[in-house]
């Protein structure tokens, strides 16, 4: 007899099936452009093989710093973090699932109160507070690389949390390239609307190489 999963297993499965670097992960550098309006700005990255991150070569240090921090985001979503560092002493409650077979699930003892929307093994939507601002990140393309799945169109939508009322939308679309063994970023569009105001940010990165592993 068939049994359903609990909202630990569903979770788990989604969670698993990210694609993710493995622990032979080298790191890699490129060249990088940042394009805003009519602002060009170009500098070089490193990911290192311990998943820190170096920018340098940007003559604006506001610029450096928005490099660095959309590399940040791309390693987190990359580490190989076990689910039981992730979610320790969570409960994991599932809610209701619509006609799509996308399933609610809410988890407990969270810091930031999150919500999950799974269908299969993908994460759909996770919605979050903190402090005054709750967001939700809802995804709606994904590649199957087929080692585990990355988001590459997804929105963001801020609101307050008293008012419920919009504070900005982040619109994201991501391409990815495999180099040698693994998936890397190599173009990131990014859409913010604030107060029906659209200004558009692209990353683009090129001469991808992977680091050599140190001699020991």
């Amino acid at each position: 007899m068939k049994t359903s999963k609990t909202a630990q297993e569903l979770f788990r499965d989604a969670f698993e099936s990210r694609y993710t670097w493995d622990k032979n992960f080298p790191g890699y550098s490129a060249d990088v452009q940042l394009k805003q309006g009519q602002e060009t700005y170009t500098g070089k990255i490193f990911i290192h093989r311990d998943l820190s991150v170096e920018v340098t070569g940007i003559n604006d240090k506001q610029v450096e710093e928005g490099v660095f921090i959309q590399l940040w985001d791309v390693v987190t979503h990359r580490k190989p973090t076990p689910f039981e560092d992730s979610h320790p002493n969570h409960q994991f409650i599932k809610g209701s699932t619509d006609n799509t077979q996308l399933v609610s699930i809410v988890v407990k003892g969270d810091a930031l109160d999150s919500k999950y929307k799974i269908r299969g093994k993908e994460i759909c939507q996770v919605t979050r507070v903190k402090g005054n601002t709750a967001f939700t990140i809802d995804t709606h393309e994904n590649l199957d690389t087929g080692e585990g799945y990355i988001a590459t169109r997804y929105d963001a939508v801020f609101c307050d949390v008293a008012t419920n009322e919009v504070q900005s939308i982040l619109k994201f679309k991501d391409s990815y390239e495999k180099v040698d063994k693994y998936y890397l970023m190599i173009n990131q569009v990014v859409e913010d609307c604030v107060d029906g105001q659209n200004t558009t940010t692209e990353f683009s990165y090129s001469n991808i190489r992977l680091l050599k592993p140190a001699i020991v």
